[in-house]
């Protein structure tokens, strides 16, 4: 059996695999690709839908019949060829492949491709690309009719990656060939002709320079906040050390705010995520404003109320919980049944109703629980002097199971 990657177009294929071609007795492959070949005398079956069905047909006629499939660039670069090997064994099949896409445009585009991250979004979901993005770099991407660029667009956008760079690359190899440069922003609008691949650039390293400087300890008036309803710093440090983050570990911000508190955990958790909840659509749009502004990109806003929007979130690792009002003991009963054995919350309370409710409804639950009073002053300038100003106290609660030390 044959394996044919065409390339981009004809006149890709070399002499030797034009010959396999024409010699061939039945062609097998896409519309697209049979397309090319209106008169070949052979004939010719569609691998549809179902193409492990259709090919488990051809070693029968492979018998007494030469048979070619056909596939675009590499068959075995996110191509037919896995499936062939697999269907009809390694020891039947001959691969023949070609210039694929990525290498296309990479070329058109001047850019080196051995430090790229390929991904394919065909047939697929969109993990992939949320995972390549948390590495950012130089991303190329497959797509298909549920995945398009303009779907593309709107995700990067979702994930707070508003900076990056795009570029659809349509019909590579054919007369009607375009590359575009867009914004994220120019590219949710727009329709792109179903052949394209898709390439992201994060920011150079000297453009990224420019960008405001994520850290621990940010002062309130970095981050975009209704009056008051922010996590004050000392608070976000004691929280982020009873918090104990690691790499890879998931998070909930629950009841976010603005997502100060999720946005410095983002530095402490490198291969991990932060799922920022918060009800309130002004505030939900200021924790994205603040995630695109330090261009964080492993945390995602949920815009719905708790506890029952936590349905559509993965189970966590860490939880913070920094508001919940009247329904605190339902949030914390969905939080408990989440966590793992190895899980680890964390909430503030500056109401002693709260403190006392949290406790009953942590013990009870068979929780190791521990209390520390936060009390904060600042020093403000007076007179030649300074005097020192009281915040208000927090409560910090940290709970995990008794069997996890």
């Amino acid at each position: 059996m044959q394996v044919v990657g065409l390339g981009l177009s004809l006149a890709d294929l070399t002499t030797q695999a034009r010959k396999i071609i024409d010699q061939a007795q039945v062609l097998v492959g896409g519309r697209r690709l049979l397309d090319y070949f209106p008169d070949h005398p052979g004939a010719k079956i569609l691998l549809g839908k179902d193409p492990e069905k259709t090919l488990e047909q051809l070693p029968a006629l492979a018998a007494g019949q030469r048979v070619v499939v056909l596939a675009s660039g590499d068959p075995n670069f996110y191509g037919v060829g896995p499936l062939v090997v697999k269907v009809l064994g390694p020891e039947k099949v001959e691969f023949h492949p070609n210039i694929t896409a990525v290498q296309a445009a990479c070329a058109r585009l001047k850019l080196s491709w051995e430090d790229a991250a390929v991904i394919s979004l065909h047939g697929r979901s969109w993990e992939p690309l949320d995972a390549a993005l948390i590495s950012g770099g130089k991303l190329l991407i497959y797509t298909d009719p549920q995945h398009t660029p303009a779907d593309i667009a709107r995700f990067l956008l979702a994930k707070g990656h508003s900076q990056v760079r795009l570029c659809v690359l349509e019909d590579l190899g054919q007369k009607s060939e375009r590359l575009t440069w867009l914004t994220p922003q120019e590219a949710q609008t727009r329709e792109f002709s179903p052949l394209n691949l898709v390439a992201v650039l994060t920011p150079s390293p000297r453009e990224s320079a420019t960008a405001a400087h994520l850290h621990l300890g940010l002062p309130e008036e970095a981050l975009a906040h209704e009056a008051g309803l922010i996590t004050k710093a000392e608070v976000r440090a004691v929280v982020l050390s009873k918090l104990q983050l690691s790499a890879g570990q998931l998070l909930w911000d629950v009841g976010a705010g603005c997502g100060s508190v999720g946005l410095e955990a983002s530095l402490l958790l490198p291969g991990g995520k932060i799922y920022a909840v918060e009800q309130d659509q002004k505030r939900a749009a200021q924790i994205q404003a603040n995630r695109d502004k330090f261009q964080v990109h492993n945390l995602e806003v949920v815009c719905g109320q708790a506890p029952a929007c936590f349905k559509t979130l993965p189970a966590p690792q860490r939880v913070f919980v920094g508001g919940g009002g009247g329904r605190l003991p339902e949030i914390l009963k969905e939080v408990l049944a989440r966590l793992g054995k190895a899980g680890r919350l964390v909430l503030t309370a500056t109401l002693l109703q709260t403190l006392d409710q949290a406790r009953k409804i942590l013990t009870q639950a068979g929780w190791e629980v521990e209390v520390v009073q936060l009390q904060v002053s600042r020093a403000q300038p007076l007179g030649e002097d300074i005097f020192f100003k009281a915040l208000n106290p927090v409560w910090i609660i940290s709970a995990w199971p008794k069997e996890n030390p």
